[in-house]
């Protein structure tokens, strides 16, 4: 076998995100192949062959690769809509123009929405697509291609709704799938997409949307079949009060309660939001290792309320961020939760003893690993690990005058990125994405924003 080639990164300011938290004021990686082999103080070591590229990062700060836990590609193409409702609301709103998406308007989405993420320090994410109209194209294919193409780790939770209208739901009847398609389609798209081996670019998990938008027999097969192949599982929890109101009503339970009654809690489960979690719900999360996936943007666009992130970390409970849909969170960017999530959990009980800048970087990066079940490959800058990290200037206008370069990307106006990379191959230089056009993405999504908003 051929020796790796290196690249030698110096010079730079790094966070590691290890289990110690361990920072360098100045220090270097050496990226081996797709790996890390080393990171520590001052200059990389002497003597190195192999090296195929040195990379002089003074005024910068190197991080792990922001993962990104929980998104909505196809939403890309209904930005700004619907800016004032609640949850039910907004989906009642914008249920009938989702259900005339098609192959094209989905891939025209997960690349605005990729490109969005991976210019600016994503190096893993994933979507959870649910809305299968028939007849519509391959539309799981198109979201994998498209993450193929921009150069991203990526996670399809193959999303799935069987309960439509005339059963109680929200969706519109022709916008769901029956339950033997569901569940078909979905161990269809895990036989073809996903890859279970250490550093895998592509991995599926099954993913049926809502306790709102789900049978309860769907729920239950769901994880069955999820835990036959293998694959993880994940759905939304606990986001509004109506949703909470919705299961007592139609279960005779809470979320949690109905979650665990249908084996949906677990170290392979993760879920989005969970805003409205009282101190037993946290516990059963903590208890049997399910995960969260922590938007705090879309939380506060939609009014769902501000969820207990201090709390579900003290429990031991696995957090980590989403941008969610960019219908309810227009930026895409997961720099942008960094931010909020500190911001806005100190406006919750816990006040300014919430968060600390190094907790909201965690859940950007390990934390997100670990939700996605990846924390031994990536999420941290440690050798062994996937060279999956973002090279972040700070000697700019923005930033140059914080002392403290993690305050200053956490806290600070979005830090642009210098350079990218995934297993190391480098995706973004200078802000720009090397492996797909921008401008071209950025044409064709109004083009197809247009056209499913003419019908």
């Amino acid at each position: 076998m051929a020796p790796a080639e290196r690249i030698v990164i110096e010079n730079c300011a790094i966070a590691t995100v290890d289990a110690d938290d361990t920072e360098y004021a100045t220090g270097h990686l050496v990226l081996a192949g797709d790996r890390i082999e080393s990171v520590g103080a001052g200059p990389a070591p002497a003597g190195l062959t192999g090296v195929v590229r040195r990379i002089d990062a003074g005024g910068h700060l190197a991080t792990p690769g922001l993962v990104n836990t929980h998104h909505h590609f196809y939403q890309w193409l209904t930005r700004g809509l619907a800016t004032d409702h609640n949850l039910f609301d907004w989906l009642t709103a914008l249920y009938p123009t989702w259900a005339r998406i098609d192959e094209d308007m989905v891939s025209a989405g997960a690349r605005g929405s990729l490109a969005m993420m991976a210019r600016s320090g994503v190096t893993t994410a994933m979507d959870h697509h649910y809305v299968y109209p028939r007849g519509t194209g391959d539309l799981s294919g198109a979201v994998v291609r498209a993450a193929h193409d921009t150069g991203v780790r990526f996670t399809l939770a193959r999303g799935s709704m069987d309960r439509g209208e005339s059963d109680g739901g929200l969706p519109p009847d022709f916008a769901v799938e029956s339950l033997d398609e569901a569940l078909a389609a979905t161990e269809a798209t895990v036989a073809e997409h996903h890859d279970p081996s250490f550093g895998a670019l592509t991995q599926v998990a099954v993913a049926p949307c809502s306790p709102f938008s789900v049978s309860t027999e769907l729920m239950k097969q769901g994880a069955e079949l999820a835990r036959r192949l293998g694959v993880r599982l994940h759905t939304h929890g606990s986001e509004t009060v109506e949703e909470e109101k919705f299961c007592h009503e139609l279960f005779g339970m809470g979320p949690t309660e109905y979650f665990e009654s249908t084996g949906w809690l677990g170290e392979d489960v993760w879920m989005a939001h969970c805003v409205h979690m009282n101190d037993s719900d946290i516990a059963a999360f903590a208890r049997t290792g399910t995960g969260v996936a922590h938007c705090p943007s879309s939380n506060a666009r939609l009014a769902a309320g501000i969820a207990r992130v201090p709390d579900l970390l003290k429990a031991g409970v696995p957090v980590g961020l989403g941008v969610d849909g960019t219908a309810s969170n227009e930026s895409g960017e997961l720099h942008t939760e960094l931010r909020n999530a500190l911001l806005v959990n100190r406006l919750g009980p816990h006040r300014e003893a919430a968060l600390t800048t190094r907790q909201a970087l965690r859940l950007g990066t390990y934390g997100g690993a670990q939700v996605l079940g990846r924390a031994a490959e990536t999420g941290s800058l440690e050798p062994g690990k996937l060279a999956d990290l973002v090279l972040w200037r700070m000697d700019t206008l923005a930033h140059a005058s914080i002392a403290d370069p993690v305050a200053a990307l956490v806290l600070g106006a979005p830090a642009p990125v210098t350079a990218s990379f995934v297993g190391g191959r480098q995706i973004v230089a200078d802000g720009r994405l090397l492996h797909v056009d921008e401008d071209a993405i950025a044409r064709t999504t109004r083009e197809q924003a247009r056209r499913l908003a003419r019908g």
